[in-house]
């Protein structure tokens, strides 16, 4: 033992050097890849520090939309009684540092993506469908904000996570109300005909982002993914 804490007494150090001596990376919002050093890091494998990347890039994407669908749809947060879109937005998202603790947790996430395409919902549509999707995407991470060695992460639900999200993404661009409208308006055009198709992109940065991690945690774990197909027209999602 005595010989072990030696050795971790030399190492320490040595780990803080190399990690003080890292190109800081300054991003085009202002911030940093800096980040302070916490001993429960050596408890991480290099994959587990991917799989927090992938999960902060997921969360960033579901809220960047959240506050786009908010402000292209303002009746909708205004059934919910906030203030602005942006209220709206961070109300959904608070419970995150916290979210094992958190009641939201426990919703149903299928029922949440149904009720934004039904009819007769009086709800708030954009809360339902990203609360879905938000509770959902966490729970293929098995509800994790952190990872380590010894947390679990199935590639089998990141995998069918996508798939059920890339069913609400033609959902969202296909639902109409018994008028021909659209339900939720999301991708459009501006007054000269040119194509807006900014909730397209960001859909496509999250689905990659999940594909990418499902299949790097496949070949971590060594457990094929089995691939399945949604039930689109009536939203019979992957299990997760």
């Amino acid at each position: 033992m005595n010989r072990i804490a030696a050795l971790s007494a030399c190492l320490l150090p040595a780990l803080l050097l190399a990690a003080c001596s890292s190109p800081v990376i300054q991003r085009k919002d202002g911030s940093s890849s800096v980040r302070s050093f916490s001993l429960l890091d050596l408890a991480k494998s290099d994959v587990d520090e991917v799989i927090e990347i992938h999960q902060q890039a997921v969360l960033a994407s579901l809220e960047a939309l959240t506050l786009k669908l908010y402000r292209r749809n303002p009746g909708e947060w205004r059934k919910s009684g906030y203030a602005s879109a942006d209220a709206a937005t961070a109300a959904l998202f608070q419970p995150l540092p916290h979210w094992h603790l958190s009641s939201q947790r426990n919703l149903d996430w299928e029922a949440c993506l149904r009720d934004a395409w039904r009819e007769d919902y009086t709800g708030d549509r954009v809360k339902a469908l990203m609360n879905g999707l938000l509770v959902m995407h966490m729970a293929a991470f098995n509800h994790h904000t952190e990872f380590y060695r010894l947390t679990d992460v199935d590639a089998q639900k990141l995998y069918n996570a996508t798939r059920n999200t890339e069913a609400v993404v033609w959902k969202l661009a296909t639902a109409q109300n018994p008028r021909g409208e659209p339900l939720l308006l999301s991708n459009g055009s501006d007054g000269n005909g040119v194509a807006n198709l900014s909730f397209e992109r960001e859909f496509g940065k999250l689905i990659g982002n999940q594909d990418t991690l499902a299949k790097i945690v496949e070949d971590k774990s060594n457990r094929a993914i089995r691939f399945g197909v949604v039930n689109v027209t009536s939203m019979l999602f992957l299990p997760i």
